[in-house]
């Protein structure tokens, strides 16, 4: 198009040791206190392993560093890789534990695994700019994550009281990080580095890449681009984005237009993006109630919400919000990774261990450490469930020989620790039984590795694959898991195998074995289920099943345990205040509660987090449909239902 900017400048040097271009590939990662207190920043005084990459094509074409032993947080350990300086630095709200499961740093060690020097700054204090200055500027890019929970739902509770323990944080102690992190620390790296682009990702950036409501203000938020005047935003997973972000920029390249990313544009006299990339030209598109429209009518926000799920379920249109006289352009969604990259990203070395500069335990250290992550994304589609926007409805999941290899190895290193084989706590994703699931209907609608549609993206139109009813073609192999669990379990390294993420009591119900399988041999005393609620209206607006199908899961579960001699327990989530529930629905739950002699102890009241579907019904106060919903808005008024849950009478102390 005419008048086409580069919103980056060109990288200043090349990068070193790297001969040939990068092809393009699949982002995804008023102040309050002070950042955390000196003994807690990290020392110069790492260890470093040389190697560790495994497959073939980690040295294809020169491309691949050596992957240290923790990615760098100081100039001395960048010194001691032999690297001139950083390509890339993440600054990121959480400490550093060398886990999959931590985006932040999974993404680095994804970054040095095709050619970028990367550096990490955790938690840095937001008083000053020197905690982002140790490692110097780095020649690309500085990507910004609050970490692996928002902040605020980091901060506070769901009756705005403030948390005493930060799990991800030395010591386990609250305050580590800011409020609104992204915010913060995209300010702190403008200072520290003018010019920079500033890349924001991450489950806040994420959730707040549109018009959003914030329950801690309440009020309706600009997107967060515009706020933290960042560059580009990376949204939903991000490996492939992130990879993409730095080759063009390495190349001096625009970098709009790469798939999962949004940007500020301005608008032109027909109210469209003025200077749209050559490849959304022409290409399906979306247009969003604008920021102003949502002002004027709140359930504007929900039907945004609604055509965001859309969008990132079908794959093959880009969206723009107009927000005055600008537009926030998101590009198509990020293609899910495939079982060959979701297996190379997961077979990277990592360590499963705090940076060793910390003098501090972790506490999130311990709960990973002998946890397996064997996929992404849920079709579920549950209607408070971030998961719709930023995994994704498509699951992507590991191969069975990635997951028993990472099995035998974290049961090796701790046989080598002197603790024999390893109890391994749990192997899963957001639903454990949902490993290797997917969309018959997605055979026929492909979608190509350079992002463009090939067959017109997904014609799938329900907005869960599970709810009114399971979908016939969401084809969910659980005997296969089964098998994975026992084939695991087998391991000589292994002594057992817990699933500890719950699983889908409606999918579990298909297959009498397979529920045996995880009733009988990997549940562990304890199996998590997510009923949520009795009502049946409140469920319908949860887009969960009905309470029948709950409960043939728990006769049929006490039924297996019994068949097997175990005393076992299903440990049921609720919650309460949810938008259209009433306190005559909580005063029913209660009682079926009681009916049952529970003494509920995973309960929740609910908390309007930005990006959700029951989020903008709290906001607009109607339900998806358009009719109106009682909303428990006050704290008094969610106080007393949750009261009503727990059974505390409303002159007891404050639920927390």
């Amino acid at each position: 198009m005419a008048n086409r900017r580069r919103p980056f400048p060109k990288p200043a040097r090349p990068a070193g040791g790297r001969s040939v271009p990068f092809p393009d590939l699949l982002l995804e990662a008023s102040q309050e206190g002070v950042g955390r207190g000196a003994r807690d920043r990290p020392s110069p005084n790492p260890v470093f392993r040389e190697g560790g990459l495994k497959s073939p094509s980690d040295t294809e074409k020169g491309t691949a560093l050596a992957q240290p032993l923790f990615v760098p947080m100081s100039a001395e350990e960048v010194r001691a890789l032999g690297w001139e300086g950083l390509d890339v630095l993440l600054v990121n709200g959480d400490a550093y534990v060398d886990h999959p499961s931590c985006g932040v740093f999974l993404l680095a060690r994804w970054l040095i695994r095709h050619g970028f020097r990367t550096g990490i700054v955790a938690q840095p204090r937001w008083s000053t700019t020197e905690d982002l200055l140790v490692m110097g500027r780095p020649r690309l890019f500085a990507g910004v994550s609050a970490g692996a929970l928002d902040s605020l739902v980091a901060h506070y509770t769901a009756f705005r009281k403030k948390r005493h323990d930060d799990a991800y944080t030395p010591g386990g102690k609250a305050g580590a990080r800011p409020n609104r992190a992204c915010l913060v620390y995209a300010n702190l790296v403008r200072q520290a580095f003018p010019g920079l682009p500033v890349v924001l990702g991450g489950i806040e950036a994420s959730l707040r890449r549109v018009s959003h409501y914030d329950f801690w203000t309440d009020a309706l938020r600009r997107p967060i681009l515009m706020d933290a005047k960042a560059d580009l935003l990376v949204w939903g997973m991000g490996e492939h984005a992130i990879l993409a972000c730095a080759r063009r920029l390495d190349q001096g390249a625009d970098v709009r237009g790469i798939p999962g990313t949004a940007w500020m544009d301005r608008l032109d006299a027909n109210g469209q993006p003025a200077s749209l990339p050559e490849d959304l030209v022409g290409a399906p598109w979306v247009e969003l109630p604008s920021h102003e429209a949502i002002l004027g009518d709140a359930f504007k926000l929900l039907q945004l919400t609604q055509a965001l799920e859309r969008q990132v379920h079908r794959q093959n249109a880009w969206a723009f919000q107009p927000v005055g006289q600008r537009a926030v352009v998101l590009a198509r969604p990020a293609i899910p990774l495939n079982t060959e990259e979701m297996d190379s990203l997961y077979g990277l070395p990592f360590t499963r261990k705090a940076h060793p500069s910390y003098h501090l335990p972790i506490p999130a250290e311990e709960m990973l450490r002998a946890s397996i992550t064997s996929h992404r994304g849920c079709g579920g589609g549950c209607s408070f469930c971030s998961l719709s926007l930023h995994q994704g409805r498509r699951v992507s999941s590991r191969s069975s020989e990635s997951l028993l290899a990472e099995a035998r190895q974290l049961g090796q290193a701790n046989v080598q620790r002197g603790k024999g084989p390893i109890a391994i706590s749990d192997v899963g994703g957001p639903t454990a039984n949902m490993w290797q699931a997917h969309c018959a209907l997605d055979r026929d609608a492909s979608l190509r590795p350079d992002g463009k549609e090939a067959g017109g993206g997904s014609v799938c139109r329900r907005s869960s694959c599970c709810y009114p009813t399971l979908c016939k073609s969401f084809l969910v192999p659980q005997r296969r898991h089964v098998d994975l669990l026992r084939a695991m379990e087998a391991l000589p390294e292994v002594k057992q195998v817990r699933v500890a993420s719950g699983v889908r009591a409606d999918l579990a119900l298909r297959d009498a074995a397979v529920l045996a399988a995880y009733t009988g041999e990997f549940t562990g005393g304890q199996l998590k289920v997510a009923p949520e609620h009795c009502s049946a209206g409140v469920l319908a607006l949860m887009r969960k099943p009905p309470l029948e199908v709950f409960e043939a899961f728990l006769a049929e579960f006490y039924r297996q345990s019994r068949a097997v001699g175990r005393e076992q327990y299903v440990v049921p989530y609720l919650m309460s205040a949810f938008p259209g529930c009433t306190d005559e629905d909580m005063y029913a739950l209660a009682h079926w509660l009681r009916q049952r002699h529970w003494n509920p102890r995973q309960t929740q009241c609910f908390i309007p987090t930005p990006g959700t579907i029951a989020t903008a019904m709290y906001y607009c106060g109607r339900d998806e449909a358009g009719n109106p919903l009682y909303v428990a808005r006050s704290d008094a008024q969610r106080l007393r239902q949750h009261r009503i849950l727990t059974g505390v009478s409303t002159g007891g102390r404050d639920a927390r």
